[in-house]
Order: C-alpha cells, then sequence, then structure tokens
C-alpha cells in the first residue's frame, strides 16, 4: 500500500515541490508590482501557443509543442513589458486582462477546428500532475535552478522596480527592457508548469504564497520561508486528500491552499486586533450566515430537485437505444447510465461514441455491473489515449470500481 502510494504521488510531490521553490518568490515580485493576473495571462499565451501547434499534429507532451508554447509566451512577455508607460492613464493590469482574454477568445476558436478540442482545454486548465515523469521533474529543476540564478543576479534591479518604478525611472533605468527580462524569465518558468499543473494550479503557486507571506511580514527572506514552508504543507496534504477521497489531484491542492490562505488570514485578523474577543465573535457571526446560505441553498435545490422528479416523466426503455451520449451533459448521462442493467446495450453505447470521457462514464457504468469487462475497457483507454488527463481520469474510475 505505501510502495503505491509513493508510486503514483511521489514524482507529482516532487514536481510540485520544484513549482513551489520558484513561484513563490516570482509571486512576491507579481503582487508587488500589482499585477496580479499576469501569471495567468501569460499561462494562456503559452497554452495557445501549445493550442495552435495541436492544430497541426503536434502532440502537446511533444518537443515541438514546447517550443511553440514558449514562443507565445515570449510573445507574451514582450506584449506587457511595452505597455509599461511612466505615467500611465491605464492601468498595466487593464492591458493584462484584456490580452488573456483574447488569448483565451483565439485558443477557443483555434481549438474548435482541432480534432478532441474540448479535451485538450480540459488538460491545459487542470494539467496532469499526477502522470508526470522523473526525467521531466529533472529538465524543471534544471531550467528553473537558472532562472532563480538569473534573477540572483539581477535581483537588485528587478527588486527594485517591482518595489518603487519611480525610482528606477530617476536612475535612468530602461524600466522596459528590464520588465522585458523579467517576463522573459517568468514566460519560460510558465510554459514548464502549465504542461505538467495547468493554468489554475500555476496561478494559486504563484499567488497564494505571496499573499499569505506578505501578510505576515515585510522582510524578504522571512516572505520566501513562508510561501516555501506552506507549499509544502499544502502539496503533501492536498495529494494526500485527493488520493484517499478520489478527487482529481490538481483542483484538490488548488482548494486546500484557499482554505490554509482563509486560516491564515482569520488568526491574523485576531491576532492584531484590538478587541480579541470581539474579532472571535464576528468570525463566529459569519461562520453562523455562512451555514445559514448553506443551508437555504440546500432548501432550495431539494425543493426543485422534488418538483422537477413530479413532473418528470419515464422514458419507454425501447428508447433506450436511441440515446447519444455525445448530446448529454454528465448529469444527464449518468443518470441514464445508472438505469441502465443490460450489459449488451451499454457495450453498443460505448463503441458508439470516440468521446473519451463518455466512454469513461459508460466502462465504469459497465464495471459495476460486469467487473471484468469494465475494467478492461478502463485499462484500454488509459492505455491508449494520448492525453494525460484522460489517463489520470480512467485511473480513477478503476480505483473506484476496486472499491
Amino acid at each position: 500500500m505505501t510502495h503505491d502510494l509513493w508510486d503514483i504521488l511521489g514524482p507529482a510531490f516532487f514536481e510540485l515541490l520544484i513549482l513551489v521553490g520558484i513561484h513563490s518568490y516570482l509571486g512576491l515580485h507579481v503582487i508587488k508590482r500589482k499585477v496580479i493576473f499576469v501569471d495567468l495571462a501569460l499561462a494562456q499565451f503559452a497554452a495557445l501557443g501549445t493550442t495552435v501547434g495541436f492544430l497541426f499534429g503536434i502532440m502537446p507532451t511533444g518537443t515541438g509543442a514546447y517550443w511553440f508554447s514558449l514562443g507565445f509566451a515570449i510573445l507574451g512577455a514582450a506584449v506587457f513589458s511595452l505597455s509599461r508607460f511612466k505615467n500611465e492613464k491605464i492601468p498595466q493590469e487593464a492591458v493584462i486582462g484584456l490580452t488573456y482574454a483574447l488569448a483565451a477568445a483565439v485558443a477557443i476558436l483555434v481549438i474548435d477546428k482541432a480534432p478532441h478540442g474540448a479535451e485538450h482545454i480540459k488538460e491545459l486548465l487542470t494539467g496532469s500532475i499526477l502522470w508526470v515523469k522523473w526525467s521531466t521533474i529533472g529538465k524543471a529543476a534544471l531550467v528553473y535552478s537558472a532562472v532563480g540564478i538569473f534573477h540572483y543576479f539581477l535581483r537588485h534591479k528587478f527588486l527594485l522596480i517591482s518595489e518603487n518604478p519611480q525610482k528606477a525611472y530617476a536612475q535612468g533605468l530602461s524600466v522596459r527592457l528590464w520588465d522585458f527580462l523579467f517576463y522573459m524569465s517568468f514566460a519560460v518558468v510558465i510554459t514548464h508548469s502549465v504542461g505538467t499543473a495547468g493554468v489554475l494550479l500555476v496561478f494559486v503557486f504563484l499567488v497564494v504564497p505571496a499573499i499569505t507571506s506578505i501578510m505576515i511580514t515585510d522582510v524578504l527572506w522571512k516572505q520566501l520561508l513562508i510561501g516555501w514552508g506552506m507549499g509544502v504543507v499544502v502539496s503533501v496534504a492536498g495529494l494526500y486528500i485527493s488520493y484517499v477521497y478520489d478527487l482529481p489531484s490538481g483542483p484538490a491542492v488548488v482548494a486546500f491552499y484557499g482554505l490554509v490562505l482563509l486560516l491564515v488570514a482569520l488568526v491574523l485578523y485576531v491576532i492584531r486586533s484590538a478587541g480579541r474577543g470581539r474579532a472571535l465573535m464576528n468570525i463566529l457571526y459569519g461562520l453562523v450566515t455562512l451555514l445559514l446560505i448553506v443551508v437555504l441553498f440546500r432548501a432550495l435545490g431539494r425543493h426543485y430537485q422534488a418538483r422537477d422528479a413530479h413532473h418528470e416523466h419515464k422514458e419507454p426503455a425501447v428508447a433506450e437505444e436511441a440515446w447519444n451520449p455525445e448530446e448529454m451533459d454528465d448529469g444527464t448521462l449518468r443518470e441514464k447510465l445508472s438505469a441502465v442493467s443490460d450489459v449488451s446495450l451499454l457495450d453498443k453505447l460505448y463503441h458508439r461514441t470516440e468521446d473519451a470521457h463518455i466512454r469513461i462514464l459508460i466502462a465504469g457504468r459497465l464495471g459495476e455491473l460486469d467487473p471484468h469487462l469494465g475494467r478492461d475497457k478502463l485499462e484500454e483507454i488509459r492505455r491508449e489515449s494520448p492525453y494525460p488527463f484522460i489517463r489520470e481520469e480512467a485511473l480513477e474510475a478503476m480505483n473506484r470500481l476496486r472499491k
């Protein structure tokens, strides 16, 4: 059991540690520069590059996809460095947000023309951290170390521009040039990170440790230690929770980061409040309000669920063979499949679609009726799919069958 756990989570844990090391530092610059969404925007540029390469038949895990991704990310770095003005009327954050939206829109337009486009977009968002290889971790460590050394030797200028840009202008520094160098190094990091961790996890790794450490102290080395320590704890806990409760690993780590940030903020609020008793009462009021909101929405959901069930008309069994799974959302399809006990019908539905996600749902239901057949189909998907997140989803479905 312990050996299996290490085989599954060990590489992902070390990849997350490497991400924590570089992103916690870069996040401090991002917060001080007040360009919070630059990470998302650069990640979206990198994702757009991967998407364009995918349109030409270049698989997202290939070397060609990396160079496409890096090229587009550096293009984004150039855009952000040129958008900095000494006396800006329009905040740079507005430019960053606009370029993010444009890059996302273009990516959707491009991926619409590519096969399995929806699967590709899902992989870009959630990543495939559980399927990272030791060789990939080694390359990332080398690249991030090179970026770290680069920043160490140029740290005085980078920190000056991040903390006091007006002073940098007064000293005659070419702020746009130094901005380009900063964002270019950022682009190199993001290109590696998005490929394994996905856009959402990379953004959280950049912002949350930086926010947490800045709330606690103003000393740079202490901020780094706090960010790194937080990253280690959250990575271990998030991965373990995802394994135990059969949850997607990336989103589980993201959610746990958010929970830890909230707890730190509440503790600091109580400690720094003039009246700690009053602060604790405010927190209690907030929790009670949140509980009431949850109860209200739960009651509202049950009301509409009961109403819809009352008006629902059961379809005749003969209509089941006319299903088109690709026209249903996940909830409807799961409900339909749960009512089917005909193995041959499920097998027909399985071969009728080429959508890997739908096949996993059907194979999961098959496994409930015929465990051997269901596992065989899931293993087939896991073995043949070129997409790491599909292989992860198939593995999760197989684990559920074992339980």
